[in-house]
């Protein structure tokens, strides 16, 4: 199953680097980028944290919530967040659940080899938790996604 515009998502979102459960209720009359990305501490992937990261504040005035999804531990997320100074949560979902729910868990190919792994995919969803914008793959700017997120609001 993968999640559409106009779809509402699930209220428990899944458990934070701390072991806390994350819930989109935690963040009323908040729009909330939740956004998924293959892995903690790779080129593109802390390309795309840092940038969220330097654009938090000008996200969080524009009224949206960040919140990251890997297949990384608790502790990979816990030494990414403090290595990259990232203000905001990150979904631990080793077991794939919420990726596959969002449809985010894909067959990619590297130099012919088939393998499953994360799509980057970015999910925009409004005050109510209904998807309102979806960015995939070579959509994403990694090093400018805040930017990127700001210009179309």
């Amino acid at each position: 199953m993968a999640f559409t515009l106009g779809d509402l998502v699930p209220d428990l979102l899944g458990t934070d680097q701390d072991g806390r459960e994350v819930r989109r209720s935690d963040y009323p009359g908040r729009k909330i980028i939740l956004y998924f990305y293959p892995k903690d501490n790779t080129s593109g992937c802390t390309a795309q944290a840092c940038s969220l990261r330097d654009g938090y504040s000008e996200l969080r005035a524009a009224g949206y919530e960040i919140i990251g999804v890997s297949r990384d531990s608790a502790k990979s997320h816990q030494k990414f967040i403090t290595q990259h100074e990232l203000p905001f949560r990150l979904i631990v979902d080793s077991d794939v659940q919420l990726n596959e729910l969002f449809g985010t868990w894909i067959e990619k190919s590297m130099y012919g080899r088939k393998y499953m792994g994360t799509e980057r995919t970015t999910f925009v969803l409004d005050e109510e938790g209904r998807i309102e914008r979806i960015l995939r793959g070579k959509e994403i700017s990694t090093k400018e996604h805040a930017q990127q997120l700001l210009q179309h609001q």
